[in-house]
């Protein structure tokens, strides 16, 4: 389908993924549920922090970060992964493949549709960090800083979804790729920030994690809602971030296209 028949096809798919999103709310509330994983890290690193900081960090940064790394998370997840897998195990793929649009659109509007549930939980906690670490630690200050935020929420839900579309369609080659995605979650709770500012590791494994996209995930988005960098610093950041996207896109788009021909040989 051109671009101009995927335009005119956005309100529908949108509509129809937020209809989902709201029919299938509890099974949303509790993936919630199971992202709490920064209100328990934030604890334990305020009581490292009771008696001095930690690098940069004092009690109230440690709030700011993970406060601003729960609602991130909310934003920038995706799970095309999953249902892939799924999809191609129940041959259900084929039902996709023979609409008029690529599954990969369809896919993606799923996912952004339910944007305005997920924000239902990262506004208030956004404000709640506004409240009890004041707004020079919680939120941007200045317009720039809050378009440089919202490209790198952009930036980081676009790796996530390519990464969950070449994990996915690498299901095309094997029996399931589910364990290769827990791979990639592992490192990415290790190396995105998720658990601990990546400003606190040692500057060798920093070097390290700076050429992986992890950080481009998670960390560059809640380090700019906090206000952690200088403009130079944040385009330089981002600059490498959508270099990541576009690596990350290339990927997930030759694994899928030499994948769906595999699997419509096999389904013919």
């Amino acid at each position: 389908m051109s671009v101009r028949g995927v335009i005119r096809a956005m309100p529908t798919m949108l509509r129809v993924g937020f209809a989902e999103s709201v029919a299938y709310r509890a099974e949303m509330l509790v993936w919630v549920l199971s992202t709490t994983m920064p209100l328990v890290n934030m604890v334990l690193w305020m009581a490292v922090a009771k008696h001095a900081p930690v690098g940069k960090y004092g009690q109230v940064d440690f709030v700011s970060y993970f406060l601003a790394t729960f609602a991130v998370r909310q934003l920038t997840s995706a799970w095309a992964a999953w249902i892939i897998n799924w999809e191609v195990k129940q041959g259900t793929l084929a039902m996709r493949l023979l609409r008029p649009i690529s599954p990969l659109w369809a896919y993606a509007f799923d996912n952004i549709a339910g944007f305005p549930l997920r924000l239902v939980v990262a506004v208030p906690v956004m404000v709640l960090s506004v409240v009890l670490v004041g707004a020079d630690k919680a939120v941007p200050q200045h317009a720039w800083q809050w378009g440089l935020f919202l490209i790198a929420v952009l930036g980081g839900w676009a790796i996530t979804f390519f990464a969950n579309v070449a994990m996915g369609a690498l299901s095309l080659f094997m029996d399931s790729s589910q364990k290769t995605m827990e791979v990639w979650m592992v490192l990415f709770f290790v190396c995105s920030g998720y658990m601990y500012p990546v400003e606190l590791l040692p500057d060798g494994l920093r070097s390290v994690i700076n050429w992986l996209p992890f950080r481009y995930q998670m960390g560059l988005p809640v380090e700019l809602m906090t206000g952690a960098h200088d403009l130079p610093t944040a385009l330089g950041l981002l600059a490498r971030q959508w270099a990541w996207v576009l690596g990350m896109g290339t990927l997930a788009l030759g694994i899928w296209k030499y994948g769906v021909r595999r699997f419509a040989a096999f389904g013919g």
